[in-house]
């Protein structure tokens, strides 16, 4: 195995990164309702920890409403607390049938409170992509030492590293500038 292999071997743990950061960010309110936004709460489904898209149905009639319609009625009080409990800062209505969630508009403050949440996420993002970059860094090392490559391959092979970092980095910043845009319009 060559550095370029290695590095091409470990670009789906990149991927990855991106995608669970696209997902997080996804998670965050902008102030228009998403199912994103509630799908994966935590909800107490008779005695097990269920996330809320594998008990109820989950739309958005309005741009402003979440309407989440259990299959089993009896998990209504569960969702509605599950969604109270949650940092979301929403307020479920239940008519007995569904939960309406109504999404108020968000201060400027809350805003930038979501900004700053984005930037953590953000930060562990890149926090992964550095934990793989030196797994596969100390591989690299390794096969120099067992002599499977020369010192020049070595380092063309931190080079393409960094140059894959590089662009992972420029993807995930991509996500977060457009969610970043997305919670400061108004």
């Amino acid at each position: 195995m060559n550095t370029k292999s290695l590095i091409a071997s470990r670009t789906k743990d990149f991927e990855k990164s991106v995608e669970h950061f696209r997902m997080e960010a996804a998670k965050l309110r902008t102030g228009r309702a998403h199912p994103s936004i509630v799908e994966d709460l935590s909800v107490d489904y008779y005695g097990s920890r269920t996330p809320l898209r594998q008990i109820a149905t989950i739309t958005v009639p309005e741009p402003r409403l979440i309407v989440i319609q259990p299959w089993d009625r009896d998990s209504l009080v569960a969702i509605a607390e599950a969604i109270r409990s949650s940092d979301l800062g929403l307020n479920p209505s239940d008519d007995g049938h569904l939960i309406r969630l109504n999404l108020p508009q968000l201060t400027e403050d809350r805003r930038k409170e979501l900004v700053k949440t984005l930037s953590g996420r953000m930060e562990d993002a890149r926090v992964a992509v550095r934990t793989i970059r030196e797994e596969v860094w100390k591989e690299i090392q390794e096969m120099e030492k067992r002599g499977e490559i020369g010192e020049d391959e070595k380092f063309s092979g931190k080079d393409d590293l960094q140059k894959e970092v590089d662009r992972v980095n420029d993807a995930l910043e991509a996500v977060r500038k457009k969610k970043e845009e997305d919670i400061m319009t108004v």
